[in-house]
């Protein structure tokens, strides 16, 4: 089955055009490689409002299967990806996130800080992606396998999930 996907990736730098997005691409690459058909992306401010209302509207009016954002799930004041998502999403999965810090924080201790969250709005998964290439890359390679059941299952597959 193929799946549609959006790329939110939130900047201040590269919402004015003072900084090319590196990670929208570079995720586009790997969802494309594994069968993801990406037919939304845009380049935000880290401006919660806005954020939330992307969201939603890929959520709700394009139906899109799967969501991922990259940028703005750090410490910094103007990081407010996760309470934009916090705010949008009806069930939250924290096994996705606490799988991708596990990963990262293999390679590095920084990790700790990432604060991005996933969860489902209707029938789309939500995944808050870190916004360097590297670290971006390195979360989603740590989750990709499983994505594709478990949006089956949250569409509302009755596969068993054994295996």
């Amino acid at each position: 089955m193929i799946f549609t996907c959006g790329i939110l990736t939130l900047s201040d730098k590269g919402s004015r055009g003072e900084r090319v997005d590196t990670s929208g691409p570079l995720l586009r690459e790997l969802l494309t490689a594994q069968g993801f058909r990406v037919t939304a992306y845009k380049i935000l401010p880290d401006q919660e409002e806005q954020i939330a209302a992307t969201l939603i509207a890929w959520a709700d009016e394009e139906r899109l299967d799967l969501i991922v954002t990259t940028g703005g799930t750090g410490v910094s004041p103007s990081d407010r990806t996760p309470e934009a998502t916090r705010r949008v999403i009806e069930k939250d999965i924290p096994g996705i996130p606490e799988a991708m810090r596990l990963a990262s924080l293999a390679k590095t201790g920084q990790a700790v800080w990432s604060r991005g969250l996933a969860g489902i709005r209707g029938q789309t998964l939500i995944i808050n992606l870190p916004g360097s290439a590297r670290a971006a890359k390195e979360n989603l390679e740590a989750v990709l396998p499983v994505l594709a059941h478990g949006i089956e299952k949250i569409q509302g597959s009755t596969a068993d999930c054994g295996g």
